[in-house]
């Protein structure tokens, strides 16, 4: 593992740490909203509301803006114009604060119209809590902009910090401030609003450290800029492959509700869990590798670019095969573990476990992607991962359409990791029309290594089929953490026990580079 593969290694893990904090975080807030408002309308009110701005967050603010701003923005630092870097910086601030702006005075005025789509029985505390929590999509713009500013100069740290801060705000403004309210769902809606605040502010001390400057400018100023217009023409194939992936959520959840009760929330309980490995693992390494890409492009050196790539790729095959393999044998046992309660018995756990086997397959592929993508976006390119989700996007709801009624949520399931792999295939693809770029060797090492895991996975699993049975038996009846939470811990240890040796036996190259690093991190 060269020198960028292991700094890739060491921002990635810090990233992840930070994400995994935030992701339990994350789930200690659905418990608090759980148990504050259970699955009452309120509670509905305060999801759809929520989700309007969200929605538009995904689209303009953490994806768009930070995917579009950071290519260009290299260009700026690599040139070195000092000026020019703060003529842009202004003009990516005014430009976004007023179409954020005008989004959030237009989000406040259609709130009504907007929620009549969603058949809402809470219809006005849903329309109330749209228009409160709307201005968070400001914040979060304004946080992705010093986001990217930050990510570009390989500081990565208070980025992910920042969503840690907006899962706090939220939870103890939720006990603190809901007997001072009408409802709790108003007390989450003030933690989400000074959440969102908190993202941008805990960033902007670290922009000013790197002695950035900026300031609002004329609308037209911003408009004529060279990198403004270079963003724009980024953000627009962008914000379409985003739709798209929203389209294709809404659809598949569409389709879900027609097979039958249950089967969308087992579906989304299962991509919660997929979704708790993808953040913190494969974002934090695509969230790393996209400045070290664009800069490699930028400057023609493709030899450092394909090596990153390679490196990036086997790291996500490292992590996502054995738990992969670890999710396949021990799902149910983790399903119960998490969920089960009075309200999500053996039937829950069955149809959860369903969709389960079938979402976790297409983890390596949804990792993938993340890697792929942004290899894209360093060379400015962000029509091919676009078309590549538009058409993975048909080949998913064609598939969810087909297997929904034989085979229910698992059958969704199974379309979104089909459509995972095909997108993957066309990124590949699309990647070979770059000369520069060894995607064949890429491929190569990909697939040997991703072959050479599954085996190793397959041995570590061997053990865990005979040992489980025993341990659910013997700790039964002692309460779900430990009658569940002790056989998993312990067959997770087993399995990477073996999973270890078996890479030291081998002499495994990325996993000795990854424990060398730590070995020197600890000396």
């Amino acid at each position: 593992m060269d020198q960028g593969s292991r700094f890739l290694v060491r921002q990635g893990s810090m990233l992840s740490i930070l994400t995994l904090i935030s992701r339990v975080l994350g789930l200690i807030r659905e418990m608090t909203k759980a148990a504050l408002l259970g699955t009452s309308a309120l509670s509905d009110a305060f999801s759809v509301a929520f989700m309007i701005p969200n929605l538009f967050r995904r689209l303009f603010a953490e994806g768009s803006i930070s995917v579009a701003f950071i290519p260009t923005f290299k260009e700026f630092l690599l040139e070195g114009n000092k000026e020019k870097i703060r003529d842009f910086l202004s003009s990516i601030l005014t430009f976004l604060s007023f179409f954020v702006s005008l989004t959030v005075a237009l989000g406040v005025l259609a709130a009504p119209f907007v929620v009549k789509l969603f058949n809402m029985e809470e219809y006005s505390e849903t329309v109330f809590l749209t228009r409160m929590m709307f201005p968070f999509l400001a914040f979060i713009s304004i946080a992705a902009f010093f986001q990217g500013i930050l990510n570009s100069v390989r500081i990565f740290t208070p980025a992910g910090f920042a969503p840690i801060l907006l899962n706090v705000a939220t939870i103890l403004c939720a006990y603190l401030l809901s007997p001072f309210m009408k409802n709790p769902a108003r007390a989450m809606a003030v933690g989400i609003l000074i959440g969102g605040f908190l993202e941008a502010a805990i960033q902007f001390p670290f922009v000013l450290r790197q002695g950035f400057r900026f300031s609002f400018t004329s609308l037209k100023k911003a408009l004529s800029n060279p990198g403004t217009k270079a963003v724009l023409r980024l953000i627009g194939p962008t914000i379409i492959g985003m739709a798209a992936y929203q389209l294709n959520d809404l659809v598949s959840t569409a389709l879900a509700g027609h097979a039958g009760p249950g089967v969308v929330s087992s579906l989304q309980y299962s991509l919660r869990l997929q979704e708790l490995i993808l953040g913190v693992f494969a974002v934090s390494i695509g969230t790393v590798l996209l400045p070290d890409l664009a800069e490699s492009a930028k400057t023609s050196r493709w030899d450092m670019y394909n090596r990153r790539l390679i490196g990036a790729m086997d790291i996500i095959a490292l992590i996502t095969i054995p738990i992969t393999f670890l999710c396949l044998s021990q799902g149910e046992t983790l399903i119960r573990l998490l969920f089960q309660t009075r309200n999500f018995d053996s039937q829950s756990v069955a149809l959860t476990l369903s969709a389960f086997r079938f979402h976790i397959p297409g983890l390596f592929f949804i990792a993938l992607n993340r890697i792929l993508a942004p290899a894209f976006y360093a060379q400015s390119d962000s029509k091919s991962p676009t078309l590549a989700g538009i058409l993975s996007f048909v080949v998913n709801i064609i598939l969810a359409a087909a297997l929904v009624r034989p085979m229910k949520g698992a059958g969704v399931a199974l379309a979104l990791s089909t459509a995972s792999a095909v997108n993957t295939i066309l990124l590949l693809v699309f990647l070979r029309r770059n000369p520069n770029i060894a995607v064949g060797k890429a491929l190569r090492s990909a697939l040997v290594y991703t072959l050479k895991l599954a085996v190793f996975s397959c041995i570590a699993a061997v053990p865990l089929h005979f040992l489980n049975p025993l341990l659910l038996g013997y700790f039964s009846g002692r309460g779900r953490f430990i009658s569940y939470g002790i056989p998993f811990i312990v067959s997770t240890i087993i399995f990477a026990a073996i999973g270890i040796l078996l890479l030291v036996i081998t002499k495994d190259k990325q996993a000795k580079a990854v424990a060398g690093m730590f070995k020197r991190k600890r000396n």
